[in-house]
């Protein structure tokens, strides 16, 4: 059994998955640090850390790249790139990532949530996907999704997702902290 004391929860504090992960942190005694801007106002506010203007430069990559890598593009380009930037750190932290979503037939994951997706893909952290329509975890394996169990092992770990939580979603994020740490 894991010591959840021993573990962090990277994150956004966004409404929706986000905030899921951070009150199932809360709940198991697991440190949270939620990663926010400036004029940005989280749901959370545990843990806190806004970045700065260097600090965020650092996640700073051109929304050419994102829009290609993700297969489409973003308005509201100053906003998102905020986003794609404080992403960048929560990956950057997390060994394991788990995001909740939906997986796209192009194997990314819809909206802004898919930034993070790409990042674990490119670091190559272990990656999982709770699929929102498919009602299961997945992971990225071998240039493909398959279906898994997962287990939260890594003691740095990133959470992130749709803020269109379903309570399906709910239940699958509350059984992986249980069988993480009980």
């Amino acid at each position: 059994m894991n010591d959840a004391s021993q573990f962090t929860l990277y994150s956004g504090g966004h409404r929706g998955a986000e905030a899921e992960f951070g009150r199932l942190a809360e709940q198991y005694g697991i440190k949270e640090i939620n990663f926010s801007f400036e004029g940005h106002k989280p749901e959370r506010q545990n843990g806190i850390r806004v970045l700065t203007a260097d600090e965020l430069k650092k996640g700073d990559v051109s929304m050419d790249i994102v829009s290609t890598r993700m297969g489409r593009s973003f308005s509201k380009v100053d906003k998102i790139r905020k986003v794609i930037q404080s992403i960048f750190h929560m990956v950057n932290n997390g060994y394991q990532i788990f995001v909740v979503g939906w997986i796209l037939p192009d194997n990314t994951v819809k909206g802004g949530t898919g930034w993070g997706v790409e990042l674990g893909k490119l670091f190559n952290r272990p990656l999982f996907v709770y699929e929102q329509d498919r009602k299961g975890w997945f992971s990225w394996v071998d240039n493909g999704w398959h279906k898994v169990t997962p287990v939260i092992t890594h003691k740095n770990f990133a959470g992130t997702g749709t803020r269109n939580l379903t309570e399906d979603a709910k239940t699958a994020l509350a059984d992986l902290f249980e069988r993480s740490f009980t």
